[in-house]
């Protein structure tokens, strides 16, 4: 494996795009391909150098395309290969790399692998999933339960085997097994690569190893199932079957950069599965940042469908770790969202009375933290939460559940919306503003999802603004690419709970980047950090500096060099 010197990815800057919610040009209310290609000028302004495209890969959307039918073909809703050839080239052409959603976990139930599967144990590719029999009195092979609600295991409909599923029953898990099943995937993998991508991103790829045996995990709730994280998620043979999977694409396309999905990753698990030694991804994308302060929820209801506050004390000691312990491999994947989370300025800014300098402050604090930048479309506006206003709206796995509790315990139905709107992945899912007409410069038919249809909050609006939030990513993300902030060293300082202040240190540089994450005005003493000459290299709205006292107005933020 190339050295970190080699890795051109470490100055990356990635922007996420949902391709059904970005751009539609053929006007039936979703986004495609051609959509993204109209929009890659744009793409380019704003200081990104790769785009993350969500899967568009055949597929009976499911699960919005992470059900994946045919991995070698674009689905139509999308476009055909010569768009998505098209996208790969325009992005090129301006210097933007291109990184594929890669689904290696499962495939949907209508790939041809599983619908050959189905005719029974004798057939080739029956081998490609994972089957076990019922034995004894149970009706299923084990107690685990899925990610999306109920039993991982799901009878085949001819036969008396059961297949397993983490994910819905739509999507029979892979049998990574089977050598010939790591062999086909990277042969996937290969045939994107050789159209020149760049980069993949590997989805839930630390559950293609089980436990064996599939023993009963232990019942907490007297329920019939159980998430049975520590026998599907992070075992080690994820390790070797990745380190495999790797090497056979860097065969021919050594500079690939590899992202991995680790949701439940520990620090110590990303330190494994990053270190180039081991040769699995060179970057991971874990789901612990955001420790949240669980006591003003409600304990009888699913702890991560409540909205909850940042605990800023544990997000503090929380980043320091990713920061200094992920260093040496280029640092962390900075991020405050994506596709499957509420937005970042409706989750931990304030989208109605700070909504600006909230959304700025929150760029400045993460991205110029070390390490590589993701940033989900639109959230360069200050794109907010959709509402969501009934719960027959939303999508979410196990909303109607929560729903009908939170309404069994005596909750309001306007509580539990709210909760839902506070935390479903739906919410994020809305439109690109382009502009303020009806269905913000989106299409001019009804979208798939839901919109926002906001004046400021918007592209056009945003252009002709000097110190709008859109001129103001453009600055962090300039900023991001100086040495200082891609290479330089990192120190949180010791500052009040509400303000996040580190340095960034490289050669003779050094940088302070100061933050304030609440609605109130902080003071920041700076004595024996600050002395003349020094320069503001950015703030947002409202902030003083005055020799060592710095001033910072709710959801301030100011990046001094020193």
């Amino acid at each position: 494996m190339n050295t970190m010197h080699d890795k051109w990815w470490k100055n990356a800057v990635v922007y996420q795009i949902y391709p059904k919610s970005f751009q539609d040009t053929n006007d039936d209310g979703i986004g495609d391909l051609k959509g993204i290609i109209k929009r890659m000028d744009y793409i380019r302004s704003i200081g990104v150098n790769m785009i993350w495209l969500n899967p568009v890969f055949v597929s009976p959307q499911i699960d919005n395309g992470y059900d994946v039918a045919n991995y070698y073909a674009i689905d139509d809703s999308f476009g055909t290969m010569a768009d998505m050839e098209k996208v790969i080239e325009e992005a090129h052409k301006r210097g933007i790399k291109v990184m594929m959603d890669f689904v290696l976990n499962h495939t949907s139930d209508q790939h041809p692998w599983f619908q050959e599967a189905l005719k029974g144990p004798g057939n080739l590719y029956r081998d490609y999933y994972i089957w076990q029999k019922a034995t004894g009195k149970r009706s299923v092979p084990n107690n685990w339960g899925s990610f999306f609600g109920g039993s991982v295991w799901e009878k085949e409909p001819l036969g008396e085997s059961f297949y397993f599923h983490l994910f819905a029953k739509e999507m029979p898990d892979l049998n990574w097994e089977n050598p010939e099943v790591r062999m086909a995937m990277a042969d996937c993998a290969n045939f994107w690569l050789d159209k020149g991508i760049d980069a993949l991103r590997l989805d839930a790829f630390i559950h293609v190893d089980k436990e064996e045996g599939f023993p009963d995990v232990e019942i907490t709730n007297g329920a019939e199932t159980e998430l049975a994280e520590n026998y599907y998620a992070n075992l080690p043979k994820v390790t070797d079957y990745m380190q495999e999977f790797s090497q056979r694409i860097r065969k021919n396309h050594p500079m690939v950069f590899l992202v991995g999905e680790a949701a439940s990753a520990s620090i110590e698990l990303a330190k494994i599965y990053t270190d180039p030694v081991n040769e699995v991804c060179d970057s991971v994308i874990t789901f612990r940042y955001f420790p949240e302060d669980e006591q003003s929820k409600d304990e009888r209801l699913p702890l991560d469908m409540q909205h909850g506050k940042l605990d800023l004390k544990e997000f503090k000691q929380t980043m320091v770790e990713w920061q200094s312990e992920l260093a040496s491999v280029g640092g962390p994947v900075l991020y405050w969202n994506n596709h499957d989370m509420a937005r970042a300025v409706s989750r931990f800014g304030d989208d109605e009375q700070y909504r600006d300098n909230s959304s700025k402050m929150l760029a400045t604090l993460m991205y110029l933290q070390k390490g590589i930048p993701f940033l989900l479309y639109g959230e360069e506006l200050g794109m907010k939460n959709l509402t969501i206003e009934t719960i027959e709206d939303f999508s979410l796995p196990g909303a109607d559940l929560f729903y009908q509790t939170a309404l069994d315990l005596g909750h309001s139905k306007e509580f539990a919306i709210e909760q839902l709107n506070a935390r479903s992945k739906d919410v994020s899912r809305g439109v690109m503003q382009w502009n303020d007409s009806n269905y913000a410069g989106f299409s001019s038919h009804v979208p798939w999802s839901g919109v926002n249809r906001e004046e400021k909050y918007n592209v056009a609006d945003q252009e002709a603004v000097e110190n709008s939030i859109l001129q103001y990513y453009r600055a962090v993300l300039k900023l991001k690419q100086e040495p200082v902030f891609s290479e330089g060293g990192f120190q949180l300082l010791e500052t009040s709970l509400e303000t996040y202040c580190y340095k960034r240190s490289w050669d003779s540089t050094t940088v302070l980047v100061c933050c304030n994450m609440s609605d109130e005005t902080q003071v920041v003493s700076l004595v024996g950090l600050i002395k003349q000459p020094y320069t503001i290299r950015l703030s947002n709205e409202g902030n003083t500096l005055q020799e060592d006292k710095l001033t910072l107005s709710p959801y301030g933020a100011m990046v001094i060099l020193l």
